[in-house]
């Protein structure tokens, strides 16, 4: 399948059903990298599960970062909860697999769907959740322009508990800022 968009080293493409195995591969290699903080799926009937409600759920939207070199998945970022009217907005959820952890692959993912997500869906706003002690995802939302909102206490339902949420949010006015900042 063509990217919806490439980068130098990784492009985005939509979740098919076919790429079950290979996610899921990665999925079980990372578990320690991800716990306790996300949990994909990994197994071919979860995996089924989950990329069909990103496939059809008019309110999701779900992306495959690829590497450009051969293909290899290294993550995905997923807009949920999309809200269009006057909102225009979707909450982001995201992960890269082991293999791809600490390589800057996910940075240039991510900037990828939030250009996606501002100009070819339109939106107006992304909203990141992110859990306090997720120090990784909280340095991936600060780098990609993301500014911190505030504090949701008991916010998530993660790991068997409620989780106290950082909320971090871009608009696509602080986006073309930020851009216009990046050398």
């Amino acid at each position: 399948m063509r990217p919806l968009a490439e980068g130098p080293r990784v492009g985005i493409r939509p979740f098919t059903l076919d790429d079950g195995p290979e996610f899921v591969a990665r999925a079980r290699e990372s578990r320690d990298l991800h716990h306790p903080w996300l949990f994909p799926p990994t197994t071919p009937a979860a995996y089924a599960t989950y990329a069909g409600r990103l496939i059809e759920d008019p309110a999701k939207a779900g992306f495959l970062v690829c590497e450009r070199d051969g293909g290899a998945i290294a993550g995905f970022v997923n807009i949920n909860n999309i809200v269009e009217g006057a909102f225009q907005c979707g909450a982001l959820g995201y992960g890269a697999f082991a293999h791809a952890a600490g390589r800057g692959l996910m940075g240039e993912g991510l900037r990828l769907v939030v250009a996606h997500a501002f100009t070819a869906l339109g939106l107006h706003r992304l909203e990141i959740n992110v859990q306090p002690g997720n120090a990784a995802s909280i340095a991936l939302a600060r780098r990609c322009g993301f500014r911190l909102e505030g504090f949701s206490p008991d916010f998530l339902f993660v790991d068997g508990a409620w989780r106290d949420h950082e909320r971090w949010a871009l608009t696509t006015r602080m986006w073309s800022d930020h851009l216009a900042d990046r050398p």
